[in-house]
């Protein structure tokens, strides 16, 4: 028990008391919060990735739908001129257009 003292021995040990129990009690309170602040930082990065993820998404549509405009907006002078330049000199592919041609003969 405390010391003599003016006060009422039954306060100061009370708060003798107290004190022990905060002391005792700071290093899980400690960690309680910084598991705390772990868990939202984890929580906000993983909401940051979703965003970005959706952001990307848009992005990637809008490419896509333009590439697709640029082919369907292609003449078609154009497009026989690369396929031609795609098959011309390939051997298989000049065989198979000459024997469409012989079959078209008959």
């Amino acid at each position: 028990m405390a010391e003599p003292t003016p006060m009422n021995a039954m306060i100061t040990d009370a708060i003798t008391q107290t004190n022990v129990s905060l002391i005792g009690d700071a290093p899980s309170i400690a960690m309680a919060n910084s598991y705390q602040v772990l868990a939202q930082v984890v929580g906000a990065g993983m909401q940051n990735a979703v965003s970005n993820q959706q952001g990307a998404n848009s992005i990637d549509l809008a490419v896509t739908t333009q590439g697709t405009n640029v082919l369907y907006a292609m003449s078609m002078a154009a497009d026989s001129k690369s396929t031609s330049e795609m098959l011309g000199g390939n051997p298989v592919a000049e065989a198979l257009v000459a024997l469409k041609g012989a079959a078209k003969s008959f």
